[in-house]
């Protein structure tokens, strides 16, 4: 015998919003208490919970009492290393202090829909909101942020106006650099993972470190994170007699490099040594293993949440190594 039921949709906050013309932050607003809601948003909200049956969930019923349980992400990406290594950090921390952990992924539209986006992802009453500011879309929503938000920058550059957790990756651009140049190469391209490569601190520290030094600071080179936008770099780099040192941005860009000056007829690191960033886990099996800035994600996200909800324990982001694998090696004789 076959039994067939329907079983009614339970209605959503999404429901609520709509049938009582307000917006979802409004409608979280009221069933949290989290800020002020006008008189006639509020009848307009409670008679269209009344009329669908609106139950909230666990969560929400938690979180109207009062327990600021959650922890707010904003990021652009949820899939690249740096990005995804974070998160792991942000969310296993956040799980061991007992927060809840909400992700919610900007894009570059207009500021209108980032402000909407932000309303949205801080409409709950939230222990804080950790934004994940690598590129320029989470500077902006950085300062969209309302004071009244207990909020974090968990950064690679050194920035004055918010709080924040840093990646020294200042020091990382410096230890690559000043490697190559120990070993007799006369400058150090550069490669950059950011349309405004002066936002990340590698870059200074890679400036600063030819300064120092007494060498040619070669124009940078803008690249789109992927190994194909190293690979298009590389082959211009390849016309450039010069070029005997390269750093990258991050290891998919260093890696397509290598690819370009390999099918150019180039040999690494006879001809060119390359340095990454990151310590991709390709980079150890790269033919050759790829010469990295080794940078701790994962403790970085971790660090960030104890700043962020002030729990003991180390809340310093780690210190970035230089590890030294077979893609760099002395500058050819006749450039030295």
């Amino acid at each position: 015998m076959t039994v067939s039921a329907q079983v009614a949709r339970r209605a959503t906050i999404s429901d609520v919003a709509a049938l009582a013309g307000v917006s979802i932050p409004t409608v979280s607003r009221y069933l949290t208490g989290s800020t002020p809601v006008s008189a006639a948003k509020r009848e307009a909200v409670e008679r269209a919970i009344h009329e669908l049956d609106y139950r909230p969930n666990g969560a929400a019923r938690q979180l109207g009492g009062g327990k600021k349980s959650l922890i707010s992400v904003l990021t652009t990406n949820t899939t690249r290393l740096g990005y995804a290594n974070t998160l792991q950090g942000i969310e296993q921390a956040g799980r061991d202090l007992g927060y809840m952990v909400a992700i919610t992924v900007l894009d570059g539209a207009a500021s209108g829909d980032l402000e909407r986006t932000i309303d949205l992802a801080t409409s709950q009453p939230t222990a804080g909101v950790l934004v994940i500011d690598f590129d320029p879309t989470a500077r902006r929503a950085l300062g969209l942020i309302r004071n009244d938000i207990n909020s974090l920058a968990v950064t690679s550059h050194l920035d004055q106006e918010h709080p924040q957790v840093r990646l020294d990756d200042y020091e990382g651009g410096r230890k690559a650099t000043e490697y190559l140049l120990a070993l007799g190469h006369r400058t150090v391209h550069y490669v950059a993972t950011h349309p405004t490569p002066e936002l990340i601190g590698r870059t200074s520290g890679w400036q600063e470190a030819l300064e120092d030094a007494g060498a040619p600071i070669p124009g940078i080179i803008t690249a789109a994170w992927t190994i194909r936008s190293g690979f298009d770099a590389g082959l211009d780099l390849v016309r450039d007699p010069t070029a005997t040192a390269v750093l990258c941005g991050n290891d998919e860009i260093a890696f397509g490099v290598i690819r370009a000056f390999q099918t150019s007829g180039k040999r690494v690191p006879e001809d060119i040594s390359v340095i990454g960033f990151d310590n991709h886990p390709h980079a150890e099996f790269w033919e050759p293993g790829l010469t990295t800035i080794d940078q701790d994600f994962v403790n970085l996200g971790s660090a960030a949440v104890r700043a962020l909800v002030g729990a003991p324990g180390e809340s310093a982001a780690p210190k970035a190594k230089l590890i030294v694998r077979g893609s760099t090696g002395p500058a050819p004789k006749d450039h030295v």
